[in-house]
């Protein structure tokens, strides 16, 4: 037992050793390279062509205030408070039945919402999206970012990327209204609806039950992946379970035709993916003779109008 012992403090003490010896303190990815330009540019980018809508922002000030969120900073000791300022410089209203929650499916997400114009998903909003698949973090008694190496959630919750999405989550669950979506992965191991998470520890507590008129959750499981999580079990019945007792109207659809659709793009071929049987055959075989005379016919119209506007001209 002690032998054990030994061995596996010596193996942490050589990967921190090898981890220093990289310049690396951190497991995590260092900050993004040209992180303020990035930031600054995706402002500019949502409010001149993504969403104009939301007005004027000034994208130098937003910049500022999400940096000193965590600059000069213990990269442990951020909590989602030190983002109020930058929340509260790019916030804007949320389109009401356009709000999408989700759980292990965010490129599917992305795709769905297509940039606020189907949905408007948290990274559709201006807050959101100038954090979307970026790292940062500072250092303490510092001015500059750390490209090196950050933190991971694993080695402490309250870093810089995590308490932004914690403030941003629940910023978006407060000002989301009307009919909500939620789109979860029923082949997600563990289940769809996971405990902790984002939706269940940030976004469902911070929904204002008077501004919802009902909660529609989609099932869809990946098209090859399993049907682990389905509508009334499992992890989607805790869910369920958890709206309905908070007093909301809750509807669960599997396996979302819209969003099968989606999928199927890049899956043709698949079983899942076929059209069904009972589609009319003139659509899948030769053109029939009766679509060929519906075409005569139109382009017979078509040219009796072109007469009679020539007509007209002269």
């Amino acid at each position: 037992m002690m032998k054990s012992l030994c061995l596996l403090l010596v193996s942490v003490l050589f990967m921190n050793s090898l981890l220093e010896a990289q310049g690396r303190k951190w497991k995590g990815e260092g900050t993004t390279l040209n992180l303020e330009s990035i930031v600054i540019g995706r402002c500019y980018d949502y409010i001149r062509l993504v969403n104009p809508a939301v007005g004027e922002k000034n994208c130098s000030e937003i910049w500022e205030a999400f940096k000193n969120a965590f600059i000069n900073k213990d990269p442990c000791s951020i909590l989602p408070k030190d983002y109020e300022l930058f929340i509260s410089l790019s916030l804007h209203p949320i389109p009401p039945n356009k709000s999408l929650f989700w759980e292990n499916n965010q490129l599917l997400v992305n795709s769905f919402a297509d940039r606020g114009r189907r949905y408007m998903s948290l990274a559709d909003t201006l807050f959101g999206f100038l954090g979307d698949f970026l790292n940062w973090c500072g250092q303490a008694n510092s001015t500059g970012l750390d490209y090196e190496s950050c933190p991971t959630t694993e080695e402490c919750e309250n870093n810089a990327v995590e308490s932004f999405w914690r403030m941003a989550s629940i910023t978006y669950a407060q000002h989301s209204s009307g009919v909500i979506h939620v789109l979860l992965n029923g082949s997600a191991v563990g289940g769809a609806y996971p405990q902790p998470g984002f939706f269940a520890d940030y976004e469902i507590p911070n929904l204002q039950k008077d501004k919802i008129s009902q909660i529609v959750i989609w099932v869809v499981d990946d098209i090859e992946g399993p049907d682990i999580d389905s509508c009334g079990t499992h992890t989607v019945k805790v869910l369920e379970n958890r709206l309905i007792t908070l007093g909301y109207d809750v509807t669960c659809t599997d396996n979302y035709k819209s969003v099968m659709f989606l999928l199927c793009l890049d899956y043709p071929d698949d079983s899942k993916c076929t059209l069904s049987s009972s589609a009319p055959a003139a659509q899948r075989g030769p053109v029939s003779s009766d679509r060929g005379g519906s075409w005569n016919k139109l382009m017979f119209v078509s040219f009796v109008g072109f007469l009679f506007r020539f007509a007209l001209v002269y």
